[in-house]
């Protein structure tokens, strides 16, 4: 039995989610998904909060995808986001090329790097499946701390700036805290709306019924395995967007970027949220996010803090709760 099953995953969400607390606004869950991001400035302690919940927040969609709804652990979605991030602050500080080139470049070489992930990993099932992600991230990690040339080794990549976003008659102040937060807002709303059709179309089922019982999906036809990669290289891509806004967002990309701590920090996140839900990751970065910003001021051992409250919301909560809201809204 897969280690998927020990978490309870929220559910169809893919095909009802948010329609079950407000009936028939299914089609509306990415609009109401933007409108709700568009308020995060205005409501959080800062402006810098607000762009990391985007960021994680997308991270942890793109995580979502492969985990919550075709239910595959993964430990090592930390590579497909360290290497956007680094692919775009070597194409912009190294080559010169401007914002939008640098991200394509950062979707290629992420897409690049979880197709060859994705072929070595969909062999295995299970806790293998795990395992074998985790030693393709790790792999991943130390090349990059040994290219350091390239990547700035332990000190991380720096000496690129993204100041101005140019584009044809118009360019916007990317210095600006706000222009920044809704600029990236633009970009992790096409997400969410790429994500919500797959999720709509027949891929998107195959995916759940993988979830649900892979022999069964196998004997209806379905080719199994083609659709498990799909799944993982789009979710490497998306997972490598989030790299790609990070750079651009901080200048500089740590080495930390690429750590399995980080890849344990997007599993928390989508588990807290809800996984298998469409909203539910935004809602675990918040959650994650602000337990960090709060905690941290009473003591350097706030990971402690955090990790009690994880494990208290797998044991009582384990539908996250995002998810939890949506079974309550279920059983009304």
């Amino acid at each position: 039995m897969s280690v998927v099953r020990n978490v309870e995953l929220a559910p169809p969400s893919s095909r009802r989610g948010l329609a079950v607390l407000f009936p028939g606004a299914n089609r509306w869950r990415v609009p109401l998904s933007v409108l709700t991001l568009c308020i995060l400035p205005w409501v959080l302690p800062s402006q810098a909060l607000a762009v990391n919940v985007l960021i994680y927040g997308l991270l942890a969609v793109g995580y979502n995808l492969l985990f919550g709804y075709t239910g595959l652990l993964s430990f090592g979605h930390a590579a497909f986001f360290g290497a956007g991030a680094y692919a775009t602050g070597i194409a912009i500080g190294t080559f010169g090329v401007n914002w939008f080139v640098a991200m394509v470049v950062g979707l290629a070489v992420a897409g690049f790097l979880a197709t060859i992930m994705g072929m070595l990993a969909i062999r295995t099932r299970g806790i293998y499946f795990s395992m074998v992600t985790l030693a393709l991230s790790q792999l991943v990690y130390y090349t990059a701390l040994q290219a350091s040339s390239w990547t700035g080794g332990e000190n991380g990549l720096r000496g690129f700036t993204v100041s101005t976003l140019s584009f044809p008659g118009f360019s916007l102040n990317f210095l600006d805290p706000l222009v920044k937060y809704y600029a990236i807002m633009i970009v992790v709303a096409l997400a969410l709306w790429f994500v919500s059709r797959a999720l709509n179309s027949p891929f998107g089922a195959v995916i759940e019924a993988i979830r649900e019982n892979e022999t069964r999906a196998r004997a209806c036809g379905y080719n199994v395995e083609r659709t498990k990669l799909l799944s993982f290289v789009l979710s490497g891509i998306l997972c490598g967007l989030a790299g790609t806004l990070s750079a651009m967002h901080l200048s500089i990309v740590p080495l930390d970027s690429l750590h399995y701590q980080t890849s344990g920090l997007i599993v928390m996140m989508t588990l807290l949220g809800g996984a298998g839900s469409f909203f539910g990751p935004f809602i675990g970065a918040l959650a994650f996010l602000l337990m960090e910003d709060i905690f941290s001021l009473w003591t350097t051992n706030w990971q402690l803090i955090v990790g009690v409250i994880f494990i208290l919301f797998v044991l009582y909560l384990p539908k996250g709760i995002w998810g939890t809201l949506i079974s309550w809204g279920k059983g009304r």
